[in-house]
């Protein structure tokens, strides 16, 4: 697919100075990065990153890693908050219940069933929050799956950087180099 028209195999001048361009917008942009990365990112690696953004399909990868990730957490945020609206309604049943055995207790049995009442609030406190750690355990393993996923298209796609790791620096790396992509698409885009 030639989505820049005249970058073709065919014409080693255009692919040479759409190379040089993309390097030159590159080595701009990574001034707006932290020095320490800048100081990692070599002139062969964005040379490297600047071939393989030659044809525009990298552009097209991240864009729809993009749109999957946003899919991802919009659906898990969805998910999450389903749980926490369920179990706060439940919540208010079991206090609507509550009030409607203290309005027909007989006075000397009233100290036993608030005390049971407390006991069942307590409980019920307990396994929501439960829950809810459960569920937040699901959201960072499933993000955390998405990470991978997104590192092993990228690095198959040959884009310099990417490579399975949960390895912090690395991964703010990474991060950095899709910065630098994104920005790259955009001011292209505006031309």
């Amino acid at each position: 697919m030639d989505v820049y028209p005249g970058v073709t195999d065919g014409d080693p001048a255009k692919h040479q100075e759409r190379h040089y361009y993309l390097l030159s917008e590159l080595q701009t942009l990574v001034k707006d990065l932290p020095s320490s990365f800048q100081q990692r990112l070599s002139y062969s690696t964005l040379g490297d990153l600047a071939l393989a953004l030659i044809d525009g399909t990298v552009y097209e990868i991240v864009q729809g890693l993009l749109d999957i990730q946003h899919l991802t957490e919009k659906n898990l945020y969805t998910q999450r908050q389903k749980l926490h609206s369920e179990r706060q309604a439940f919540k208010q049943d079991l206090l609507r219940k509550h009030k409607d055995a203290l309005q027909t207790c007989k006075s000397h049995n009233l100290t036993l069933l608030k005390s049971n009442q407390q006991a069942e609030l307590e409980a019920l406190e307990i396994r929501v929050r439960e829950e809810q750690r459960v569920m937040d355990k699901k959201i960072v393993a499933e993000m955390d799956q998405k990470v991978i996923d997104q590192q092993n298209t990228l690095e198959k796609a040959g884009v310099p950087g990417f490579f399975i790791t949960t390895n912090p620096q690395e991964l703010t790396m990474q991060m950095n180099l899709l910065e630098l992509i994104l920005k790259l698409q955009q001011k292209e885009s505006q031309y």
